[in-house]
């Protein structure tokens, strides 16, 4: 699986419309074949592209997944770089949406057809239909520009110098180092595009939730344990929640891959410094070893968080655990 990925990364990457050479060099230089042949022998474009690919794969057994074009620095290393803003941003989107989604796609099938029911639906059709650059500038407009409540765009104050922490994540490094005001800032940063980002999630797993639970409630085991004189709140919590978590997981397993390689947009529109910004910057340079090595971890990801909600099942399901 991951040697097909990569053909496909490797052909996707090779075949994106547009000269690479135009989008480094510009008309002028372009225009001397002399240091268009020196650029192409440089990239290795002036290759055939069997030769390349080996190169390529040869590079990925040795991790390396070449030079950034546009940055003139390894990939792995700008990867390395820019991934902790993902990680940090994604990881707050998704507990914010599993906080509020599960507990509200709960009550929301407890309580069917009530005004929770009905809140849970329009927030769910909101948050999955609302157009994510959309959302964000509506989010910047109100919080930011009419009622300035919320900071400006970035990771931090433009006068805030980052924290000098190992691990890339601010919150963590500046609470590690007792920086509470740091540690302020970066959250006060944070709430807005997490918000965004957390939009689409939540009405997923709402959705995912309520349907589950409905599901679940109207099964024999839970007319059992109700027959047998258990609490409502048992019932609910050990008996018909643990079976309806089973979509819920699947669903939240993919949502939070799709967190961590899909936030572009958000990502552009709030000057966050992550890979989705750092891939449209990419993909608009045509820096193609780049875009092959995004692309990779993209692929690497989604493979690794499809084996941890596969093994999730034996935690949720003993009938797979035997």
């Amino acid at each position: 699986m991951a040697l097909f990925a990569s053909l496909v990364v490797f052909l996707i990457s090779n075949f994106v419309p547009g000269d690479p050479v135009l989008a480094q060099l510009g008309d002028i230089l372009a225009s001397d074949p002399v240091v268009v042949a020196q650029w192409r022998a440089k990239w290795g474009l002036d290759l055939p592209l069997w030769e390349r690919y080996g190169i390529f794969l040869r590079g990925l057994l040795h991790g390396d997944l070449g030079q950034s074009i546009a940055t003139r620095r390894p990939v792995l290393e700008d990867i390395v770089q820019f991934a902790p803003a993902t990680v940090e941003l994604a990881t707050i989107s998704f507990v914010m949406a599993l906080a509020l989604g599960i507990p509200l796609g709960i009550a929301a099938a407890i309580w069917r057809d009530s005004w929770i029911d009905a809140l849970a639906r329009v927030l769910s059709l909101v948050g999955v239909s609302a157009p994510t650059f959309w959302l964000a500038f509506i989010m910047l407009a109100i919080f930011y520009g009419w009622l300035g409540w919320a900071p400006g765009p970035g990771r931090l104050d433009p006068i805030a110098f980052p924290p000098e922490g190992p691990s890339g994540f601010f919150l963590f490094d500046t609470a590690w180092a007792g920086d509470w005001e740091g540690f302020a800032d970066t959250l006060a940063h944070l709430i807005l595009p997490a918000i965004v980002l957390a939009a689409a999630t939540l009405g997923l797993i709402t959705r995912t939730t309520r349907a589950a639970m409905l599901d679940c409630l109207q099964q024999d085991y839970v007319r059992v344990a109700r027959a047998k004189g258990l609490r409502e709140r048992v019932v609910i919590l050990r008996h018909a929640l643990r079976n309806a978590l089973v979509p819920v997981v699947t669903l939240g397993g993919l949502a939070y891959a799709n967190l961590l390689t899909g936030a572009v947009m958000t990502e552009t529109i709030f000057a966050w410094p992550g890979l989705g910004r750092y891939t449209f910057r990419s993909a608009a340079a045509l820096d193609f070893p780049a875009i092959m090595g995004i692309t990779l971890v993209v692929s690497a990801t989604y493979l690794l968080v499809n084996l941890l909600v596969d093994l999730s099942y034996a935690v949720l399901d003993p009938r797979v655990r035997r």
